[in-house]
């Protein structure tokens, strides 16, 4: 690493996008990937369908007790 940077010729928020939208990537442990893989598997659909539909559910299911 450098000491100094030169950031003279440096565009300030070059990429900045208004309204922009990041799809944050969640990370499943080992036990529960592989559950929500055999659901996936079992149902015919995609992985990230399936941890919505099983999310829905449980959100669901909290409002139901609150």
């Amino acid at each position: 690493m450098r000491k100094e940077y030169d950031f003279s010729q440096a565009e300030q928020g070059k990429f900045f996008r208004k309204g922009a939208k990041l799809n944050m990537p969640v990370y499943l442990d080992k036990h529960t990937l592989s559950f929500v893989q055999g659901v996936a598997r079992r149902r015919g659909i995609d992985l990230s369908t399936a941890v919505n539909e099983i999310l829905k559910g449980n959100m669901r299911l909290t409002q139901l007790m609150e």
